[in-house]
């Protein structure tokens, strides 16, 4: 048994990976690299022979893990599609978006390959997706060689890692992993039985968590922030991503207004992707493992959505929240655009981020920021003077690296592949599962190397 890693860049980005047998050979994930632009954010698809591979399997429905999957079935078209159900509707609604966001970088950037895909496309891929539950057992080729089962992996809605046996050898792949319970999400249930070869996510290994951290001080510590831009007349910016984040930032609202931490009639804004991912969390309130049981924020909770209850673009008001995308604050993404337009220079509003955001990123430069700096949020624009409160809340959707360390050490691998993580993070998990596993082989894999499991 062979594992082989596709992806262009070491470190986070266009995730996908190849598992080989005599038999069978299957891909996981097909992620497309966030800083990356046209075929440099592709994984090395070329590795593979075309007509060659028996599935691929989808972890879950971020796009650094999906966001590929329309061109690895271009020359694979054979190859079977395996997700979850909720990955599944989700990736539908982020692809097509994502082909929207290539249209417009071909014309603004002058980029001929893009977009990689088209909207006929996916909704012939979609057709053929092949959709499996938690704890089911399935085949990933027609002679039954490799077989896998999902496990909930408390990332986003419908994510999943997953067992691989065949050949004797089981393989266990984390995919982007959380182990604690957050508002809306449970945490993953991972099973803690040895494994030949464990694939396993380093994205916060470059740091610990601080000591006196706990979940529900630190929602409680953002209502306050809230509360105190609402008494001076101010409006809330939190930079959000339209899946997971989004929702998450939902269920943290709705209890502040229950418990009276915010004002009930407080009004909250959310943006047209993220009403369509909103939607998808709502379809499956009663049947995903999930907090807030059988809750919809779409008709349980009052919120300026999309363009459900309104005509024309998100109006900006004092005393409500906006909880827009990108997480990052992208170029010409709305939350970039409000910042810009209003909320960055008035020192009534409260910027709030509730996730990572890139150092290079406008997000990042904001946060690098002093009061008073000039900030550049878009090429095409001045700069603007930050005068707002801005804060930082952690609210990640990835494990503590101490959480992940202690569930390589139960499920006590032969080999481990560190992926899904910077240099220094890597670095980290490395020496801590040296230290803790002294019989574990420890292999940072290379794009294109074959490594025997």
């Amino acid at each position: 048994m062979i594992f082989k890693s596709l992806c262009r860049h070491a470190g986070i980005g266009a995730n996908s990976y190849l598992i080989e047998t005599s038999a069978a050979r299957v891909v996981l994930d097909a992620g497309m690299h966030p800083k990356h632009e046209g075929n440099e954010a592709v994984p090395h698809f070329e590795f593979l022979e075309p007509g060659s591979v028996d599935s691929i399997v989808i972890s879950h429905s971020h796009l650094d893990h999906v966001g590929t999957l329309p061109v690895f079935l271009e020359s694979q078209p054979q190859a079977k599609v395996f997700l979850s159900p909720e990955t599944a509707e989700l990736s539908s609604a982020l692809l097509h978006n994502s082909v929207n966001v290539m249209q417009s970088k071909r014309i603004e950037l002058g980029i001929a390959e893009y977009p990689l895909f088209d909207h006929k496309e996916l909704d012939q891929i979609t057709e053929t997706y092949e959709l499996r539950g938690i704890e089911r057992p399935f085949e990933l080729d027609q002679y039954g060689t490799l077989k896998a089962t999902f496990h909930d992996a408390g990332h986003i809605l419908g994510s999943v890692g997953m067992t691989i046996k065949g050949d004797g050898k089981t393989i266990f792949y984390t995919g982007d992993v959380n182990f604690e319970d957050a508002t809306v999400q449970k945490g993953a249930l991972f099973p803690e039985e040895p494994v030949d070869a464990l694939i396993v996510e380093t994205t916060r290994g470059d740091h610990a968590r601080r000591p006196d951290y706990a979940r529900s001080d630190e929602e409680d510590a953002l209502a306050a922030a809230i509360q105190g831009v609402l008494e001076r007349r101010g409006s809330v910016l939190i930079p959000v991503f339209a899946m997971g984040k989004t929702q998450e930032v939902l269920g943290m609202l709705q209890r502040f207004k229950k418990e009276g931490l915010i004002p009930k009639t407080t009004p909250v804004y959310i943006g047209g992707l993220s009403t369509k991912m909103t939607l998808v969390y709502d379809r499956h309130s009663k049947t995903s493992r999930r907090k807030m049981q059988g809750f919809r924020f779409m008709k349980d909770m009052e919120i300026e959505a999309g363009k459900r209850k309104r005509t024309g673009p998100i109006p900006f008001l004092p005393g409500c929240i906006y909880a827009l995308s990108s997480g990052m604050m992208t170029e010409k993404t709305v939350s970039n655009n409000f910042a810009r337009m209003g909320v960055l220079e008035n020192k009534k509003h409260g910027l709030f981020f509730v996730g990572y955001a890139d150092p290079e990123s406008p997000g990042g430069r904001i946060r690098a920021a002093q009061p008073g700096d000039e900030i550049l949020l878009d090429p095409a624009y001045p700069k603007v003077k930050l005068n707002c409160e801005v804060k930082t809340f952690d609210f990640s959707g990835h494990s503590t690296r101490e959480a992940i360390a202690d569930y390589i050490v139960k499920v006590r691998p032969k080999k481990a592949f560190l992926v899904h993580g910077d240099e220094p993070a890597i670095e980290w998990f490395r020496q801590e599962i040296a230290a803790r596993l002294p019989d574990t082989e420890i292999i940072v894999p290379q794009p294109g190397e074959p490594y025997e499991i």
